[in-house]
């Protein structure tokens, strides 16, 4: 599982038929610059810090173990305790 950041929504109108009508969002990994491709089967918004499975765990978070996903958020985080100072953070 990975924290990110979700930055837009992917607008992909041709795509092959396994996604569906799934929605895709382009999200930031928490204190990098990579991006990644996610399926949003929550409810996300743009802002939104989230929780994110890969490989076999996102096509099954996604519905089905043939669905071609690598990335499928589980999670919409409310806060979490910042280690260092021990305090808590809130998800914007």
């Amino acid at each position: 599982m990975k924290i990110c950041q979700v930055e837009k929504t992917l607008v992909a109108t041709s795509r092959i038929g396994q996604l569906g009508t799934r929605r895709l969002l382009v999200v930031r990994e928490r204190e990098s610059s990579s991006r990644q491709v996610a399926v949003d089967p929550v409810g996300c918004k743009e802002g939104d810090w989230v929780i994110i499975v890969g490989s076999s765990a996102a096509r099954s978070a996604a519905g089905s173990n043939d669905y071609p996903s690598d990335f499928t958020i589980v999670g919409i985080i409310d806060y979490w305790e910042d280690e260092s100072k021990g305090v808590k953070k809130q998800a914007k």
